[in-house]
């Protein structure tokens, strides 16, 4: 691989995925980030930013979902997440240019032409964080899933801050026991046998860095940032989410008109998770109408 610089439904079982090309991409700052796409590279395109402790397989049910297959989707790992570098200086992670430049080397090594951004959590801070440092000039539209848009207590839930404080604890007992519990949060119905797994093993590869670093962040508010941002926006978030208030993403559609909100009942914070086939079905509506603007 190259490196470059620069209506409720209800759940259903993961489809076979795709076939997908893995790329690299190298940030500013020497940053190698790994990720992978599939589709029509003459498509649509959808870059999905996945949350804290995550990685870009967060995203299997939308890389296999057939209601997403006529797009081109992009998906990758943030630093010190999966597969992507993993600086060791909290430094690395306290810059929002840093998160923005990222987004810029992905869009650059993908051969992204405007795609739209899907920012899941802190994926809507790293969105918020491309825009404000590179412009809307790339970008067809933002989906903010239960995004974080402003670190303010008012518009946490107490969970969020308890988690910023124990999965980066220097007492490896209390960390990996506060990984997974922050991992049964992220959900209303967790999830279970290998998905369960699997996803204990991503969230426990993230290092303690990443979260000293982006609680120390310098740039705390990017809610001016979506307030100038005149392109679409669909808001979704899950009714039952234990880490983002809903008033986070009510702030965002209201400030400009034509925003939607979309609240998924039986969601926590993961609703493209727990009802993607609905999710799946407005994303695809959104980044048509999108695509023509």
């Amino acid at each position: 691989m190259a490196v470059h610089s620069l209506a409720q439904v209800s759940p259903s079982p993961a489809r076979p995925a795709r076939a997908s090309a893995g790329f690299e991409a190298r940030s500013t700052d020497g940053t190698v980030l790994r990720g992978d796409a599939q589709g029509d590279p003459a498509a649509p395109e959808i870059l999905f930013i996945h949350g804290l402790r995550q990685s870009r397989l967060s995203w299997e049910r939308q890389f296999a979902d057939p209601a997403l297959s006529g797009f081109r989707l992009v998906r990758f790992d943030l630093r010190s997440h999966g597969d992507s570098d993993k600086p060791s200086a909290p430094a690395a992670y306290a810059d929002a240019d840093r998160w923005a430049e990222d987004v810029a080397a992905v869009i650059f090594a993908a051969d992204l032409r405007r795609p739209v951004l899907v920012g899941w959590s802190l994926g809507g801070y790293v969105a918020g964080a491309y825009l404000r440092q590179q412009g809307a000039g790339r970008v067809a539209g933002s989906n903010l899933v239960d995004a974080v848009s402003k670190l303010s207590p008012d518009l946490l839930m107490f969970l969020a801050g308890r988690f910023a404080r124990s999965t980066s604890s220097h007492d490896l007992a209390e960390r990996v026991a506060e990984t997974a519990e922050f991992l049964t949060a992220c959900f209303h119905r967790p999830p279970t046998g290998a998905d369960l797994h699997r996803m204990l093993v991503v969230n426990g590869m993230t290092t303690r860095a990443v979260n000293e670093g982006f609680t120390a962040a310098e740039v705390t508010d990017l809610e001016p940032t979506f307030q100038a941002y005149a392109g679409p926006v669909l808001v979704t978030h899950g009714a039952h989410d234990a880490l983002v208030r809903l008033a986070m993403s009510e702030h965002i559609a209201a400030q400009r008109p034509g925003r939607r909100l979309s609240v998924f009942p039986e969601s926590g914070h993961t609703p493209f998770w727990e009802e993607q086939d609905r999710y799946g079905r407005e994303l695809a509506a959104f980044v048509m109408t999108a695509a023509k603007g």
